[in-house]
């Protein structure tokens, strides 16, 4: 990956994340860009969230956010407009590593419970 596509995800990330915080973040929840993607052409940025919800559904906030992906687009064009020629369309996916992660230490946690088999030392 070329240093330009790297300083270009490094910045929507960064006002992407200040953008949602501020103005799209539907009451009660705290959505973090965890992750952003840009593809060579710099025409398509993939957008990845975590969202904190307590007591409610996530797949309501990312439907919050893709019905206004207009509205931060454009929010995001008035802050890096004179940084780059086009503004990238924006792709919001689920961030699942938290999930991944602790699928990861629980599976090492089993591993671990399990009894060891005596080796050829101890016997």
């Amino acid at each position: 990956m070329s240093i330009r596509v790297e300083r270009l995800g490094a910045l929507i990330k960064k006002d992407l994340g200040e953008i949602i915080q501020r103005e799209f973040q539907p009451e009660g929840t705290f959505v973090t860009v965890t992750n952003v993607r840009v593809t060579p052409d710099l025409s398509i940025a993939k957008v990845y969230l975590s969202v904190f919800a307590p007591g409610r559904d996530k797949e309501v906030v990312y439907e919050f956010i893709d019905e206004r992906v207009t509205q931060i687009r454009y929010k995001l064009a008035s802050r890096i407009k004179n940084q780059v020629r086009k503004i990238p369309e924006l792709h919001f996916y689920a961030d699942d590593t938290a999930e991944y992660v602790n699928k990861m230490e629980n599976l090492f946690k089993k591993v671990d419970d399990q009894p060891k088999a005596p080796t050829d030392e101890e016997e």
